[in-house]
């Protein structure tokens, strides 16, 4: 009765004691945040509030070698005892008694990693807690998570702590393939990290080394042929450089998901080491204070699969740590395409479309063509491809910039208007606004993908974003069949001529006083942005980015798979592909405002009788339901179509007045077409 009661009393005490204290959780809450490439691999690594690289790690991405020698060497019935080991402790005492000092120890691996997780003074009390703590952990974590927990832990000398740490800085690898010389070398250094650091004493590190592996051959874990190969093997005299890839999209990652371990990208690792090593070689032909950026996007699904800031991250003269990827920069010439693509959508033109590219005013604004020469009547296409700016801004005229500017931030991409401007203006056609290389790079993969809009992903856990459509397919397919025939930078041969090489749509840009080089391009697959230019936005030296972006651009579409063009296979409803005297007459040449006015008699020319260009009017809604709006027009031949924003409204054409839902407040431009294919716009705000 007695012992049954003792007993009792034993495990209600021990019951006690292990709910008062937990176990401890130590240093094992606070490991380096991670960054990860798409495989798997680091990134980049944050170091701990403690300035140590301490790694996660489970046993299932260790080589399995490598933890039977830990095993063999340090703990040889792990898998069988409860945390401490009953056999080692009664030969170590043996031992003790017999020789007067100690000769072996009895620590377990579930000792060591209590040790690890509460570290104390090296004495018998000690022991006998870590004994207790040793217990525990096998109780409530099992050998799997402690070894998980010791993996983690484990001192490698100077600031490295846990197998992974070690085997990155030492070898470069991760630690599930090992070498025999590395697995021994990596469990003989946790005895004595400082004095076995084999970036400073190597032969020690070296002696350490042997005799783990000694030990193995005598236990039979290695052969005589294994032991001899790993002896010669060299031992690493120097730690690898800490682990900085993608630095910019890491930091951001890192602000953006604070309480992640570990970040998963989409990034492809040699992708981007290769892009780094583009930028830097081009950033050395560079000015002082110039650089480069870059962004590499797969089309599906808008992952970013190589992203670099700058052209040197660690460069402060150079401002390395701006990111330019997300820094809002004139765009030149590069939103000229999807003034292009709405005309098109709208019918306001076609590709082979005459224009007029000459002196023109409009208003108070009277652009001029970057070269400051006019080509006179040109088609669309050629338009586009030289890039002119005259029929550009006819163009975003006749479109109304601020439905334009409307369009691209229902998708997502708001342009960053003048702080001194009300509304958005015609100068956005040449550059006018800001955006970043990340937006331009978002919408051009909306081209690519037949007008639809998504935001980038730069990460797994991201909210999804939902498709916008930004252009009609029948404006992305005849904006990509353009872009695609523009002629490729000096020095590279057409698609046609190269051996696999990617059919690839583009447009370069320059902003004004030479500050910014843009090049913009697509494929099927994949979308890619090229920036050059100063980060403090002061004037270069004639760079243009036909000379310095376009041709990155196209270095780094050479290094991605090949990839076919962008076109629908089957040409969108209501292309016509034809020359441009097949066009119906309303297509054949574009007339700009000032043109239509003077068509004809003033009774026979279209006109929005309501509402009034210019006009202001209150925008109702009747139980959730915009209150509609009565459009009526004047003159013209029947049927009508009406037009707002781009997109068709009313159904009734043989009538001169119909009906409009707002979809919401701010800028909308009216549109009228008659029969003859004449038309006229009004721009109203609902306030």
């Amino acid at each position: 009765m007695a012992v049954v009661l003792l007993l009792a009393l034993l495990s209600g005490g021990a019951w006690w004691l292990d709910r008062a204290n937990p176990p401890f959780q130590g240093r094992l809450g606070d490991q380096s945040a991670l960054v990860l490439a798409a495989d798997g691999q680091i990134l980049r690594a944050f170091a701990t509030a403690d300035g140590a690289w301490r790694f996660p790690i489970e046993v299932t991405d260790v080589d399995p070698r490598f933890l039977r020698y830990l095993k063999a060497y340090e703990d040889r019935r792990f898998d069988r005892h409860p945390g401490i080991d009953p056999l080692a402790a009664m030969r170590a005492i043996w031992q003790a008694v017999v020789h007067g000092e100690i000769i072996s120890g009895a620590s377990t691996l579930t000792m060591q990693t209590a040790r690890l997780l509460e570290p104390r003074p090296r004495d018998l009390q000690a022991k006998v807690i870590e004994a207790l703590r040793a217990l525990q952990l096998t109780w409530h974590w099992g050998r799997a998570r402690v070894l998980d927990t010791y993996l983690t832990l484990a001192p490698y000398g100077g600031n490295l702590e846990g197998i992974r740490a070690a085997a990155l800085a030492y070898f470069g690898k991760e630690p599930r393939h090992l070498t025999e010389a590395e697995a021994a070398l990596l469990v003989a250094l946790p005895q004595s990290p400082e004095r076995l650091r084999p970036d400073r004493f190597p032969e020690a590190a070296r002696a350490a080394r042997d005799k783990v592996l000694q030990r193995l051959l005598d236990q039979g874990e290695i052969d005589s042929a294994s032991y001899e190969a790993a002896r010669a093997e060299a031992v690493p005299t120097r730690r690898r450089p800490a682990l900085t890839d993608a630095p910019h999209l890491s930091e951001r990652l890192r602000r953006q998901f604070p309480g992640n371990r570990e970040i998963n990208t989409y990034v492809n690792r040699a992708l981007q080491l290769r892009l780094q090593d583009m930028l830097s070689r081009a950033a050395r032909e560079l000015e002082a204070g110039a650089t480069a950026a870059a962004l590499v996007v797969a089309n599906d699904g808008r992952r970013v699969i190589a992203y670099a800031g700058s052209a040197d991250y660690f460069d402060r003269r150079q401002f390395g740590p701006i990111d330019m990827v997300r820094a809002v920069r004139s765009p030149g010439s590069t939103l000229k395409p999807f003034i292009y693509g709405m005309a098109f959508d709208q019918l306001a033109v076609h590709p082979e479309s005459i224009m007029v590219d000459q002196p023109m005013r409009f208003g108070d604004y009277a652009p001029e063509n970057f070269d400051r020469l006019f080509r006179g009547e040109v088609p669309a296409r050629e338009a586009l491809q030289l890039s002119l700016n005259l029929p550009a801004v006819a163009l975003l005229d006749a479109v109304g910039a601020p439905p334009f500017a409307r369009r691209l931030a229902d998708a997502g991409y708001p342009l960053a208007l003048p702080k001194d401007s009300g509304r958005p203006g015609l100068p956005i056609a040449l550059g006018g606004v800001g955006v970043t290389l990340e937006q331009m790079v978002g919408l051009y993969a909306a081209l690519a993908d037949q007008g639809r809009a998504l935001p980038l992903s730069l990460a797994e856990g991201e909210a999804p974003g939902g498709m916008v459509r930004l252009l009609d397919p029948l404006g992305a397919y005849y904006v990509t069949d353009i872009l695609e025939d523009t002629p490729p930078p000096p020095s590279w041969l057409a698609a046609g001529n190269r051996r696999d090489g990617s059919r690839i749509a583009y447009k370069t840009g320059t902003s004004y006083g030479y500050r910014d080089a843009w090049a913009l391009g697509y494929t099927r697959d994949y979308t890619i942005g090229v920036w050059v230019g100063r980060p403090d936005g002061s004037f270069s030296a004639g760079r243009m980015g036909r000379d310095a972006a376009a041709p990155l651009l196209f270095d780094i579409f050479d290094q991605l798979p090949p990839s076919g063009s962008a076109l629908a296979e089957t040409p969108p409803a209501g292309a016509l592909l034809v020359g441009q005297n097949a066009l119906p007459p309303n297509l054949r040449r574009f007339r700009t405002a000032g043109e239509i006015d003077l068509a004809g008699p003033e009774r026979d020319k279209v006109r929005i009788a309501f509402p009034l260009d210019g006009a202001t009017m209150m925008f109702r809604s009747i139980g959730g339901t915009a209150a509609p709006l009565v459009l009526k027009a004047e003159g013209g031949r029947l049927p009508l179509r009406w037009m707002v924003n781009g997109r068709a409204v009313g159904s009734q054409p043989y009538l001169r007045q119909t009906q409009w839902n707002p979809d919401g407040r701010g800028a909308h431009r009216v549109t009228v077409i008659d029969a003859n294919g004449n038309s006229t716009s009004a721009e109203v705000w609902l306030k």
